[in-house]
């Protein structure tokens, strides 16, 4: 049980700003195995998200309150996956080949694919959270959150399952997640990635996790087809891509 429990807390301070116990340490060991709790750390992530967005509701605008919620996302997680979602937006709207790809999203600076495809993004996922709290009202906007945030970190997993690493330079801050997880890993992530899905009507939410498998497998298939594979960027953007088809998918069951 302490050794699951350091795996969740590396998973924790990797793929968030969120504090973690000092008896925790901080070893090679526990990173590798760290990404069998990346759909809880969802969990977590989007509770965050729900309550801000609902105490927010209370006195403000629904669309402020929105607002604030997806702002208090990005707060605890550091932009992580906001950020390998714009350096993908970079290294796949300028790069020609794998090389000149893995290099563009290895620069810091920001291109002007990633400031469209970021801004067109959150604003994309700012619309359709206002229209599911129309279509679903406040108690079922909190749990789509939840789900949404766990449910696309689980579409990242099963790249890491299924997909080779591709970048060999050991500065990369995504190294750790080059190990191969064993299916029971993959199926501690489907677990707690699929579990919030329950509290939601069962029609629409299986909607919702077809657009989620169908965004996963064609950004699989488009980065084995640019690059071989994967890299933390690629993750990052899968979870963005996964977070958004999902709540397009409830949108598009009660359209």
């Amino acid at each position: 049980m302490k050794r699951e429990l350091e795996y969740f807390f590396a998973a924790l301070r990797f793929f968030t700003r969120l504090p973690v116990p000092a008896w925790v340490g901080h070893t090679q060991d526990q990173l590798n195995h760290a990404a069998r709790y990346f759909s809880l750390i969802g969990i977590l992530i989007g509770g965050i998200g729900a309550g801000v967005t609902e105490l927010a509701a209370l006195a403000l605008p629904l669309g402020v309150a929105v607002l604030l919620g997806m702002a208090a996302t990005i707060l605890a997680t550091g932009a992580f996956h906001e950020d390998g979602f714009a350096d993908s937006c970079d290294g796949f709207g300028g790069g020609w080949d794998k090389a000149q790809v893995l290099a563009i999203m290895k620069d810091s600076r920001v291109g002007s694919y990633a400031t469209l495809g970021v801004g067109l993004m959150l604003l994309t996922k700012w619309n359709a959270l206002t229209e599911l709290d129309a279509a679903l009202g406040p108690p079922f906007l909190a749990l789509a959150l939840v789900a949404g945030h766990a449910v696309s970190r689980l579409a990242s997993t099963v790249l890491i399952f299924f997909l080779d690493y591709v970048r060999d330079d050991d500065s990369s801050k995504s190294k750790p997640l080059a190990q191969r997880m064993a299916p029971g890993e993959l199926a501690v992530a489907a677990l707690f990635g699929l579990l919030p899905c329950l509290l939601l009507p069962l029609a629409d939410v299986l909607t919702a996790l077809a657009a989620v498998l169908l965004a996963t497998l064609l950004a699989a298939r488009y980065f084995v087809r640019r690059i071989g594979g994967y890299t933390g960027d690629c993750l990052g953007a899968t979870q963005q891509v996964g977070e958004l088809a999902f709540y397009l998918g409830l949108l598009c069951s009660f359209g």
